[in-house]
């Protein structure tokens, strides 16, 4: 299934006002800290979703948000979440890879939670581009993905958090689309895909679209504060590098 038809069909399973699938415990914090203080920053949130994390951006001070994903469903869902809140939240459906009519040079921080391993390689490169075209000079850049690695460490199709490598192989499995699913702590599994690319495609992406400062990266996985919470949930994946977060500035 295309990423825009799989969420279209999955779009209600997404809609939440608080932490629900496992990444919005150990992926999703991590991206808001690196986000830092955005009190009165323009900022653009690509592959928003519903909306879960333009919203708490918001909430904590940016000046301005333009939401962008390419699911119609999506944006309806959180274009209703807006109504109701009535952030200031700007949502349209739109590609990370072409962001037409985005102006260049207009938001101090873009963000792309959980975007980018649905991307190939090419496509991967053609949007950081973007990025770097409609950041300000010393903006930032702050994405996450699933770890590269998740797949070939933890090959079991199981709760809560997996995906399907197949017979692929770490460096030969490149632009391979790989299915998998991540559970919500009420048992709701939700559909994920990840189009494989190895560390070195992301570093090297980040380069050729004209970053030049040193990355800020976070290998992210399951906490005691997590596991405190509940142990069931999170002992199956407990000490595995689940997701990776990124923070780099343009300068």
């Amino acid at each position: 299934m295309d990423t825009r038809s799989l969420y279209d069909d999955n779009a209600a399973k997404w809609a939440r006002n608080k932490p629900s699938s496992l990444s919005d415990f150990t992926g999703r914090p991590a991206v808001f800290e690196l986000c830092g203080d955005v009190t009165a920053l323009d900022v653009l949130d690509l592959g928003c979703g519903e909306g879960y994390c333009s919203r708490e951006l918001m909430r904590r001070g940016a000046g301005s948000m333009l939401g962008i994903e390419l699911s119609a469903e999506m944006v309806d869902i959180a274009r209703q979440q807006e109504a109701s809140l009535d952030q200031g939240i700007q949502y349209q459906q739109g590609n990370a890879v072409a962001l037409t009519g985005v102006p260049s040079a207009g938001f101090d921080l873009v963000t792309a939670v959980f975007l980018y391993n649905y991307l190939t390689a090419e496509q991967m490169q053609a949007s950081f581009a973007e990025v770097y075209r409609v950041l300000r000079d010393d903006g930032a850049f702050v994405f996450s993905v699933p770890h590269p690695a998740l797949g070939f460490i933890r090959t079991q199709h199981a709760a809560p958090f997996y995906f399907d490598t197949l017979d692929a192989g770490y460096f030969s499995g490149t632009d391979r689309q790989f299915q998998g699913e991540i559970w919500r702590r009420d048992g709701t599994r939700l559909p994920v895909q990840m189009v494989h690319k190895t560390l070195s495609h992301y570093f090297e992406a980040l380069g050729q679209a004209g970053f030049s400062c040193l990355p800020e990266i976070r290998e992210l996985g399951v906490r005691q504060e997590h596991m405190a919470l509940d142990p069931d949930f999170f002992g199956p994946v407990q000490d595995i590098p689940l997701h990776l977060a990124v923070r780099i500035r343009k300068r």
